[in-house]
């Protein structure tokens, strides 16, 4: 299995380069030259399967021949035990024909570490083989960072530096990230959003010097083995819904589409997903993109669901480079064009292939507020701001075909909050978390500026 970049500019590479890169030398994102496939037959056969063998699965695909299947079947197994829940991926129902999957009830209560906890071991595998020590610098709106500090935390092989943009997490959030004692970690508030955290980023990632120099990496979704790993969970809950003897539809709560584009990688694996519904909040640039054809950013604004605070979402470029055909040129003019002038203009044949599959619905403050108290009034569940807007998206859309799935992305003591502010119940945080109020916190306190980042990200990597 070979990986190109969006922008086409970068050599071909296999599944391991790939993941240790994050983003291709081009400023591209990777995705596999062919797309891996399931038989009906064989996605039949997940029902009932352990998630860790279905991971091993899904994951071994994308892999090939570049790590040994016993491997696999070991990186799957610890990374699951670490949950929770036993069925790692719950579903809990919500109505006659829609169901909620509980993604949280990994060590930082939120749907990153179905990813992330697989990741760290896969890193732990290849570096060790390789006696090779990378600094991954992740930006954050709240939960990637807690769930990479989480993973990652005093590993052999690798250093954590996380940036949050300063006042705009939870408490909680940001105390999974700020209370690691480990010296492998660092993290530092950016005064500043998240998509300036973002840029920042995507600018390391394209000074080759530091690149060389710390021997970078990256575990935000442009890393698509996040993605891989996310796709995971489309194919647990949909077997158990009736897949793919029928049809299934999602909604999906969405900053930076990662967790949307698992689910349109788990259909061109063959998957039947009738649609997927990409709820955002009022930083709705999804929302507007497939409703109007313009990809275009907007102020970010401060919500109640803060981890979909962006108006950049690095995953619609592969999306994009579906979409037209994966023309790599076209890609990377309109994606060059979209960080000088912030809009794209969707070709219309490729917003009709976009329109197949998904729909946008952005959903106010008012109505994630009053979706709160609706569902725990009508069945007892208690439910963060992100999976309210996941659940308001779903009563907007329409007639959708069923069964539905909405995606729960976070524990609702995550957001206490604005929990309690909707519900007047304040959420408790699992008895294995209660300690992080008393932990002391340690972080840096920066400028959204490129450049005092990457000087503390070289000195971070020398220590």
């Amino acid at each position: 299995m070979r990986y190109v970049s969006t922008r086409g500019q970068a050599p071909a590479v296999g599944f391991v380069d790939a993941v240790l890169a994050g983003l291709a030398p081009d400023g591209g994102l990777y995705v596999p030259e062919t797309w891996p496939t399931f038989t009906q037959d064989e996605i039949a056969a997940f029902r009932g399967k352990p998630y860790a063998h279905v991971a091993a699965e899904v994951l071994s695909r994308f892999a090939g021949d570049e790590l040994p299947r016993d491997a696999v079947d070991a990186m799957c197994e610890e990374a699951y035990a670490t949950f929770a829940h036993a069925a790692v991926v719950p579903l809990v129902q919500i109505s006659p024909d829609a169901f909620v999957a509980e993604l949280f009830h990994g060590p930082s209560l939120a749907f990153k570490d179905v990813a992330m906890q697989l990741l760290a071991r896969l890193y732990d595998h290849v570096l060790a083989g390789q006696n090779r020590v990378q600094t991954i610098l992740c930006a954050t709106s709240g939960d990637t960072g807690g769930a990479a500090v989480e993973a990652f935390r005093g590993r052999a092989h690798v250093r954590v530096c996380a940036l949050f943009p300063e006042g705009r997490i939870s408490e909680v959030q940001r105390r999974f990230m700020t209370t690691a004692s480990e010296a492998n970690v660092r993290c530092v508030a950016v005064q500043g959003t998240f998509d300036d955290c973002q840029a920042i980023v995507k600018a390391a990632f394209q000074d080759q010097s530091l690149r060389q120099a710390v021997d970078l990496t990256g575990v935000n979704s442009i890393n698509f083995a996040r993605i891989v790993a996310q796709s995971v969970y489309y194919f647990t809950t949909a077997v158990a819904v009736g897949a793919p003897d029928r049809p299934v539809t999602y909604c999906v709560p969405s900053g930076n589409f990662g967790d949307a584009f698992a689910g349109y990688v788990a259909r061109q694996m063959g998957l039947p997903i009738a649609r997927i519904v990409v709820a955002t909040n009022a930083n709705d640039i999804l929302a507007r993109a497939f409703q109007d054809g313009r990809y275009a950013r907007g102020d970010v604004t401060a919500t109640q669901s803060p981890a979909m605070d962006i108006q950049s979402a690095s995953n619609f470029e592969r999306l994009y480079f579906e979409a037209v055909r994966r023309e790599s040129v076209e890609t990377a003019r309109a994606f060059t064009a979209f960080a000088e002038a912030g809009h794209i203009d969707i070709p219309p044949q490729a917003q009709a292939y976009m329109a197949e599959l998904f729909t946008g619905v952005a959903v106010s403050e008012e109505e994630t507020s009053r979706t709160m108290l609706a569902t725990l009034n009508e069945t007892g569940e208690l439910i963060d701001p992100h999976t309210a807007v996941g659940v308001a998206a779903l009563r907007r859309a329409g007639d959708l075909q069923g069964p539905v799935i909405v995606l729960s992305t976070a524990h609702a003591a995550k957001f206490p909050d604005a929990v309690a502010a909707a519900t007047a119940v304040t959420p408790d945080l699992p008895r294995w978390t209660q300690s992080l109020a008393d932990r002391p916190e340690r972080f840096d306190r920066l400028p959204a500026d490129a450049d005092a980042i990457k000087a503390c990200v070289r000195a971070f990597a020398e220590t």
